[in-house]
């Protein structure tokens, strides 16, 4: 029932409440099929942030259908109504599900944790103290914990209601009137830090397809998607991403760069305790390999590693360096030091505190040194840099800095999904960035001062290699946006 404390408005608000979940599991069927269109969407686009075979929290379960969607290889629902809660067991005899009321203190004690997905639906509307609630989940959550907050947009909050009355939709009680950013600025009260936002279906109705072709392509565009019906929210636990000390690898892929080689060690900190640097030579046609042995036999102090890649490409050098790497930070350093090896601490004290999981430079904000990159890949970047920011909605100001820092788990992670966006990208750069997003990364971008080069010619064809970006925000499109 309602808190210690509560009103007798809310004591009967929230007896309101139960009796309708009781009796809707009696008639729920009659009001899924009714608005089946937007059912199988939201449950479509929650498939897409969330993994299957993961351990998944639902708060506010209903009869457990969408859980079950998911395909958890451990799914809990807590579900107030203990009839709909009974209903969940009977349905899903594979998943728990508990009878209880989230807005009272102990209801989770009997849930354990913790949980890699933790799902808060529309059930936030209907809370006494959304900042109270948010916080106990806490103790259910590690590191690498989502919580993912659903909930329809306020505008619509007039439509829903009308809705209600005329018995279109599933009969609630007053809700709270939110709108995303003020679950956002609850979220940061509680101790949760935004990921990612994303607004969908802007046609409930299926209309005999149409409704789902328009979501997807109309509803996502800009300005548009601001007026969809369903908001959802990425967010992660703040208290759990503590500072920790952690090993670092730094592979440094070099075609053609000798006469950096010797300056990407001398300029190097050492901004941790285990530091190791691997060299991935890529075919030059100078003497880069012979340079990277002789710099590794010169630099005994320093763990220095040098290999061959088989393949073509940065993206294929990085992947080659990446299984030899033992540290638990990767990071990325272009061989030419266009981004100053002095900068690395920066990225390493990002995520090493926890405040990002995918760390990324960005030469648009310092003033570049001349010649350090021309007009028109300054203006590719600009254009590329705004549209991965509409199609992964977080912002972006230089997807094509090759400095890029995470976790070797995630490293791992992000190529395993090569498969899922296409085996497109030589340079590696859109791997880490798509797969970044598709794992609801915290990303962050540092500024860098971009340098000109000192030694050799930059191995980027504008145009060729231009079309072949195109291509992958076509793929962007198609997998994280369009679907």
């Amino acid at each position: 029932m309602a808190c210690r404390g509560s009103s007798p408005y809310l004591i009967r608000r929230k007896e309101r409440l139960l009796a309708i979940r009781d009796h809707l599991a009696q008639n729920l069927e009659h009001y899924l099929r009714r608005n089946r269109s937007f059912h199988e969407q939201d449950r479509l686009y929650l498939r897409h942030l969330v993994p299957e075979g993961v351990r998944v929290l639902e708060l506010g379960c209903g009869n457990g259908d969408r859980l079950a969607a998911l395909k958890p290889v451990r799914g809990v629902g807590v579900e107030l109504s203990p009839r709909l809660a009974a209903m969940a067991r009977e349905r899903h005899p594979n998943l728990e599900f508990i009878a209880g009321d989230i807005d009272q203190e102990g209801c989770l004690t009997p849930v354990q944790g913790p949980f890699d997905v933790i799902i808060l639906g529309d059930v936030i509307g209907q809370l006494e103290d959304c900042q109270a609630t948010l916080e106990r989940l806490h103790t259910l959550c590690m590191r690498e914990t989502r919580l993912i907050v659903t909930y329809h947009a306020w505008i619509w909050s007039p439509i829903l209601k009308l809705a209600g009355w005329l018995g279109l939709r599933i009969p609630d009680v007053e809700l709270n009137w939110m709108s995303s950013e003020d679950i956002l600025a609850l979220l940061t009260l509680a101790g949760f830090e935004s990921v990612r936002r994303e607004w969908r279906i802007l046609l409930p109705r299926g209309l005999f397809g149409l409704g789902g072709v328009i979501n997807r392509y109309i509803g996502t565009l800009p300005l548009i998607q601001r007026l969809c019906l369903r908001n959802y929210i990425v967010a992660r636990s703040w208290r759990q991403a503590s500072a920790r000390e952690l090993s670092t690898s730094v592979l440094i892929p070099c075609r053609n760069e000798q006469g950096n080689i010797a300056a990407a060690v001398a300029r190097m900190p050492r901004f941790c305790a285990q530091l190791e640097l691997i060299f991935i030579e890529g075919h030059s046609q100078d003497d880069t390999h012979a340079e990277c042995l002789r710099i590794q036999a010169a630099n005994p102090a320093w763990t220095i590693e040098v290999l061959r890649q088989k393949g073509k490409g940065k993206g294929d050098a990085v992947r080659t360096g990446l299984d030899a790497a033992k540290g638990e930070v990767i990071m990325i350093l272009d061989a030419d030091l266009t981004v100053p090896p002095e900068e690395l601490p920066k990225f390493y004290q990002a995520i090493a505190s926890g405040q990002g999981e995918y760390i990324q430079g960005t030469r648009m904000i310092y003033p570049m040194e001349n010649d350090a990159m021309r007009f028109l890949n300054f203006l590719a970047n600009r254009a590329f840099s705004h549209i991965f920011t509409w199609l992964l909605n977080q912002r972006y100001t230089d997807t094509l800095c090759g400095t890029k820092v995470l976790l070797r788990e995630h490293f791992v992670r992000a190529f395993a999904l090569r498969g899922f966006f296409g085996n497109l990208d030589p340079f590696g750069d859109f791997d880490l960035i798509l797969g970044a997003n598709k794992m609801n990364l915290k990303m962050v971008e540092i500024p860098v001062r971009y340098a000109a080069r000192s030694y050799g010619e930059t191995q980027i064809s504008r145009f060729r290699h231009g079309f072949l970006l195109l291509r992958m925000v076509a793929v962007a499109y198609r997998k994280l946006k369009a679907i």
